[in-house]
C-alpha cells in the first residue's frame, strides 16, 4: 500500500481493494462458526443495543443516547458494553444454549486492538461448569484458523499455533513465574490486600499512593504477564483473583479465586469467561462497589439494572464466554490491525 493509499479514506477504491481479502475472510469465519453453533444446537439471538444500564463495571465507559418519547418525555439510554444482562434474561426465561454476534460499543478505547464500535461474540451454556466454555472458545478459535487455512497466527513479532494444545496457566501462576510476586498472599480471605500487593510490586512496577489494589494488580499485568502470554500456543489464563470478577462465582473450595477465564494469542487477549454469579445480592453490591469507585475516578455512575438483577436470582447454573471477533478474524486472516478485518471503519479509526 502506497502512502497515499494509506492516508486516503477507507472507502477509496484503492484502498478497499488491500482490505477486501481481510473481509472476505470475515464473511467465511462468521459463516462456519455460525455453523458450529448450530450443529452444537445453540439458539442465536439479538438482543437490544439500547439500555438503561450498559454494564457495571469500573473502567468500562459507554456512549449515551437522550432519546424522547412521543409525549415528550426525556430519557437517557446507554449504548451496551457487552449482550451479558440481556442474555443472562434468556437463560432466566429458560433459554439453554444461546450465542450472539452482538455489536457492542466502548468510549474511552481506541487503539490498534481497540474499535469503539466492534463485534463480540459471545455464548452461554446453561447447567455446565466453565470449562465447557472454555472448550468451546479453543474449538471456535481453530475453526477461525481453519476457515483461512492460516497454519500460525502472528502479531507484533510473535507466533501461536491455533491447533496446539493451549497452556493452561492460573493467573497466581503467571505472577509468579513472570513477576515473581505471590499474588494470593496479597488476598488472603478473598480480600484485596493493598499494601501487601504494593510491597510485592513496588520493584516491578512504578506504585502511586492513590493506586488501589485493582491499578497495582493491572499494571503487573499488562508490564509482565500479558507480553509472555500466547507464544507458541494459545494460553488460557484461569483462576483470577476474586476482586477482578465482578461477575463470576468464586471457586467452591479456595474463595481467593473465582472461576473466570481468558484466552490469550500472541499476546493478544481475545476472550474473557466465567462461572456466572448467580446470587443477586452479591452481585448488587459488587455492582455497588464499582460504581462508587467509578464515580470517585470519572465523576459517573450507571444506574444498576433492577431486571437483570431480579434475572439472575431466577437464573439455572451456567457458564458464558466473550470472544472479540474483530481481534480473532485479525489473527485469522493475518491483518496487522484490527479497523482492516470491519467493513466500515468509523471516522478517525482507520
Amino acid at each position: 500500500m502506497s502512502i497515499d493509499q494509506e492516508s486516503s479514506p477507507w472507502w477509496t477504491p484503492g484502498r478497499h481493494i488491500d482490505r477486501k481479502p481481510f473481509l472476505q475472510a470475515r464473511t467465511a469465519i462468521s459463516r462456519a462458526l455460525r455453523d458450529w453453533f448450530e450443529d452444537e444446537g445453540f439458539v442465536e439471538v439479538e438482543t437490544g443495543i439500547l439500555q438503561k444500564s450498559p454494564g457495571n463495571e469500573t473502567h468500562l465507559h459507554a456512549p449515551a443516547a437522550d432519546l424522547t418519547s412521543a409525549s415528550g418525555k426525556k430519557s437517557t439510554y446507554f449504548l451496551r458494553t457487552s449482550p451479558e444482562f440481556a442474555c443472562k434474561k434468556l437463560l432466566a426465561a429458560g433459554e439453554k444454549q444461546i450465542v450472539e454476534f452482538a455489536r457492542v460499543f466502548r468510549d474511552r478505547e481506541r487503539g490498534p486492538l481497540h474499535l469503539t464500535e466492534f463485534t463480540m461474540l459471545e455464548w452461554y451454556r446453561a447447567n455446565e461448569g466453565y470449562e465447557a466454555v472454555m472448550a468451546d472458545t479453543v474449538v471456535a478459535i481453530a475453526h477461525a484458523a481453519q476457515t483461512t487455512g492460516i497454519g500460525t497466527f502472528s502479531f507484533r513479532g510473535k507466533a501461536a499455533d491455533p491447533f496446539a494444545e493451549p497452556d493452561l496457566l492460573t493467573v497466581a501462576d503467571a505472577f509468579t513465574r513472570f513477576a515473581s510476586i505471590d499474588l494470593l498472599a496479597t488476598i488472603p480471605d478473598g480480600r484485596a490486600d493493598r499494601e501487601a500487593l504494593a510491597a510485592a510490586a513496588a520493584s516491578r512496577v512504578r506504585v502511586t499512593y492513590d493506586d488501589t489494589w485493582s491499578d497495582i494488580f493491572s499494571k503487573v499485568l499488562v508490564e509482565h504477564v500479558e507480553p509472555n502470554l500466547g507464544q507458541g500456543r494459545l494460553t488460557i489464563l484461569y483462576e483470577y483473583p476474586a476482586p477482578e470478577s465482578a461477575l463470576a462465582r468464586a471457586k467452591p473450595s479456595d474463595p481467593r479465586v473465582a472461576e473466570r477465564f481468558e484466552v490469550y494469542a500472541c499476546g493478544v487477549e481475545l476472550a474473557n469467561g466465567f462461572g456466572e454469579l448467580i446470587d443477586a445480592q452479591e452481585q448488587r453490591a459488587r455492582f455497588t462497589a464499582s460504581m462508587d469507585e467509578k464515580e470517585r475516578r470519572y465523576g459517573e455512575r450507571y444506574p444498576l439494572d433492577e431486571e437483570f438483577l431480579a434475572a439472575i436470582a431466577q437464573m439455572p447454573e451456567a457458564c458464558g464466554v466473550a470472544l472479540g471477533f474483530d481481534r480473532l478474524v485479525m489473527l485469522a486472516s493475518g491483518a496487522t490491525r484490527i479497523d482492516q478485518v470491519v467493513w466500515t471503519p468509523m471516522g478517525g479509526e482507520a
